[in-house]
């Protein structure tokens, strides 16, 4: 049982860019709104040779540039910072460790770790937490991806965390988790009579998860070059949200319950063949009015890194038989969108027909960014006369979470995953067994790849990809809702 209590934040990679842009602002508005502990205090730890006061000092800063004007608040700032501490330490070796031991003092009163570094770290930091007494059972940590780069990487780093840390101590994070939008497709399906009956293949045609970004590499070219479209978003927030979408009702809303059925739906996805696959790379091009290069130019050298991937993913079960997932994500694309679009099937008899009367199947579109929005397209009959026949038209049923909880606080993603790892609620967050099966999967289409020679298709910025993309559902009679 974990020892729910915390006295001490330890930061790792406290001076980095995550840090700055979503740590720190994330911390502060938790502390503004009491729900740190008083005593908590938060130490900082990463290479730069900082103080306390510069790291206070870097921490104002960050705060100053990414924090909202309506949330700065100078007297609540000033109690912020005196939380923050600083220890420079070299995670490649455990001869600093100590010192950091030293800097946080007495942990027995708890200490939740958060853990944001490149993957060739994670064994020497956990083995110099280790040697420093800084993994006993009342320490918990947080774990930021990458984890890995396949399966065999990810099981090394996990097995140098179950070294030090049982599992109900570990809280891999996949930021996506914490979304308001992801968490209420928990209470779409399961607080909603009207759609759980029709929440399988009788009633569902197909579904399509899409992750588009404008963006290029914006300063990630080494991490972008060694792991691509597919290891950076398909792996993680693409197979979360699919879990989400797809999983069997869980018997309660708690950790083990979610997690245990989530695993399972991951445990059915079945081996991507490769005529269900597009990947590609993006050319020069324009994305909103603006000449961009392609990725070679942004890289600065050749490459075959895939910036998109387009996937057709089959659940093996009673509930999904037949019913295709589409899965799309790339860069330089249109717009920036993350949303999931469930398809319904037709009526299975038109009354209208005689009368004119043409029908749509239902649509329901999930949302999550920009907007965040629950939408579900349905038929009505448009006002008049029919005296020459009957006009039916799509409308749509919004219900826009922003504007339906305009009073209620909007908190991004790492607000809700930091309060729960110093707390110690697992929920949102990624079990040992569904990152393998995660992987299991992921390396079984990257094996695909090579032993069939899929093309890498190049398309230019400012579309919606490849063209074989819009092959790839257009075959099956179907269109991405672009």
């Amino acid at each position: 049982m974990i020892n729910r209590a915390t006295s001490a934040l330890l930061l790792f990679g406290a001076t980095g860019d995550l840090a700055k842009r979503m740590l720190l602002p994330s911390l502060f508005a938790l502390h503004e709104d009491g729900l740190l502990s008083p005593g908590l205090r938060i130490v900082g730890t990463a290479r730069s040779e900082l103080s306390d006061e510069a790291f206070r000092e870097m921490a104002r800063e960050a705060l100053a540039e990414f924090l909202p004007d309506d949330r700065k608040d100078d007297a609540k700032l000033a109690g912020f910072l005196d939380r923050l501490s600083y220890q420079p330490l070299d995670a490649s070796k455990t001869e600093g460790f100590p010192a950091l031991a030293q800097k946080l003092g007495d942990t027995s009163g708890g200490l939740a770790i958060f853990l944001s570094t490149a993957p060739f770290l994670f064994e020497p930091t956990i083995a110099g937490l280790k040697s420093a007494g800084l993994a006993h059972e009342g320490v918990r940590i947080g774990l930021e991806k990458p984890l890995g780069n396949d399966l065999a990487s990810s099981c090394r780093i996990n097995d140098a965390v179950a070294s030090a840390f049982s599992e109900d101590r570990i809280f891999r994070i996949d930021h996506y988790l914490g979304k308001e939008t992801v968490q209420n497709l928990i209470a779409l399906r399961f607080g909603n009579m009207m759609f759980e009956p029709l929440w399988n293949a009788v009633g569902i045609d197909h579904v399509q998860i899409t992750i588009s970004e404008t963006v290029g590499l914006e300063g990630r070219k080494g991490f972008y070059e060694d792991t691509g479209a597919l290891r950076d978003m398909v792996q993680n927030h693409m197979l979360q949200l699919l879990a989400l979408i797809a999983m069997e009702p869980p018997a309660d809303y708690d950790a083990a319950s979610i997690r245990d059925e989530k695993v399972k739906l991951l445990r059915a996805l079945r081996p991507v063949r490769a005529a269900e696959m597009v990947r590609g790379q993006y050319g020069a091009g324009a994305v909103e009015a603006a000449a961009v290069g392609g990725f070679v130019d942004d890289l600065g050298e050749p490459s075959d890194t895939e910036t998109f991937v387009a996937l057709k993913a089959h659940i093996e079960n009673w509930r999904w038989q037949g019913v295709p997932f589409y899965l799309r994500t790339g860069k330089r694309l249109a717009e920036r969108r993350s949303e999931i679009v469930i398809q319904f099937k037709c009526v299975p008899h038109n009354i209208f027909a005689e009368r004119g009367g043409k029908l749509v199947a239902n649509r329901l579109v999930i949302r999550l960014q920009p907007e965040e929005y629950v939408r579900l397209q349905v038929m009505a009959k448009e006002p008049g006369l029919d005296r020459s026949g009957i006009v039916l038209r799509e409308v749509p049923l919004d219900l826009s979470l922003t504007e339906a909880f305009a009073k209620a606080r909007r908190r991004i993603a790492y607000e809700r995953l930091l309060l729960d790892l110093i707390e110690g609620e697992q929920t949102l967050f990624v079990r040992r067994d569904e990152v393998e099966a995660q992987w299991r999967w992921i390396d079984a289409i990257r094996k695909l790849w090579v032993d069939e020679n899929v093309e890498l298709k190049r398309y230019p910025a400012g579309g919606w990809g490849p063209n074989a993309a819009i092959a790839l559902t257009e075959r099956d009679g179907r269109s991405w809702n672009d």
